[in-house]
């Protein structure tokens, strides 16, 4: 069973990381093609991202699989199985490979959820300019904007009482 579990953990370890770096990877692409308001590449990145989080759903159920059976083994439930608790299951040099890969897998989870708050911040800003000039089009009135003396925001504007040329004698 040892060598078993110890296997599937580390191949488990290396298919998350080998994915959270493919999901960096897209997740930077994107930032990109927002930057550069591309909006095909960001879409295209956007469809790239989604295929790849059901990827990652499926390593997520290999790991809740793996959790069961080290809690099994363990005599405890899947819940309450650590790393460290599934380490004392497997040899020091696996358990000391898996907390290395488990290191480097947060660090890359952590830089993937950075980078996308990024992107997010990024199209928020896009999309609030664009409804700006949308509206600036329109000539509707900002939230919150109310023009002096109740006027209409489509109304001609109020003749200038400053003139720049005085034609009249």
């Amino acid at each position: 069973m040892t060598t078993v579990l110890e296997a599937e953990l580390l191949v488990h370890l290396d298919q998350q990381i080998n994915s959270a770096r493919q999901l960096l990877k897209l997740v930077l692409a994107q930032g990109g093609a927002i930057r550069e308001r591309d909006t095909e590449a960001v879409l295209a990145r956007l469809a790239d991202i989604q295929s790849e989080m059901v990827r990652r759903n499926g390593l997520e159920q290999e790991r809740t699989s793996l959790l069961q059976r080290a809690g099994v083994a363990l005599g405890m439930p899947a819940t309450n199985v650590t790393l460290e608790r599934l380490c004392s299951l497997i040899t020091p040099g696996a358990a000391s490979a898996a907390m290395q890969r488990s290191a480097e897998l947060r660090g890359l989870l952590a830089e993937i959820a950075r980078e996308h708050g990024i992107n997010r911040a990024l199209m928020r800003q896009e999309l609030t300019f664009l409804s700006h000039l949308t509206r600036l089009i329109g000539q509707e009135a900002e939230p919150g904007y109310s023009p002096p003396n109740g006027a209409r925001p489509n109304a001609a504007p109020a003749p200038s009482t400053y003139r720049a040329l005085d034609l009249q004698a």
